[in-house]
């Protein structure tokens, strides 16, 4: 379990491609400064050099990139896409819903990666989908992180 100091969503994210998506997810990890400005370009640069590993089950990206890469604190961030886009993955394009986090350091990385699995996989991604607003979204989330 890790500390999540900072939460942020979005709702309704225009996003042309995956690119933009991704950096619209990352965004808000930087308002809340848990993220350096740089960090949503080096999470396109894990895609661009890694392909779309980040998609990981159908309609579902889970954005970040290394603590060194900008990370100030432990940050988790919710978008829901106005309309989906194509990551380029076999199985679980197109994403509409994307998580994205940060961390300052290998430990707290692997400990958010973690708890945001633990949270996905007692059905999150189906609650964030159905959530009417952005602050059933927050409290959602704030929910799904204190409870694993």
């Amino acid at each position: 379990m890790v500390a999540v100091t900072a939460i942020g969503v979005r709702d309704a994210v225009p996003a042309a491609d995956w690119p933009s998506a991704v950096r619209a997810a990352a965004g808000p990890l930087v308002e809340l400064g848990a993220a350096s400005a740089e960090y949503p370009e080096a999470c396109v640069a894990m895609v661009e050099r890694h392909g779309p590993y980040i998609v990981l089950t159908p309609g579902l990206a889970l954005v970040h990139a290394r603590p060194e890469d900008g990370g100030l604190s432990v940050g988790v961030a919710v978008s829901r896409l106005a309309e989906p886009v194509v990551f380029g993955h076999p199985d679980n394009d197109p994403v509409d819903l994307l998580l994205a986090f940060s961390s300052p350091d290998a430990d707290s990385h692997v400990a958010a990666l973690s708890t945001v699995a633990k949270a996905l996989s007692a059905g999150l991604a189906d609650r964030l989908r159905a959530a009417r607003d952005d602050d059933e979204l927050a409290t959602l989330v704030k929910e799904a992180l204190t409870d694993v």
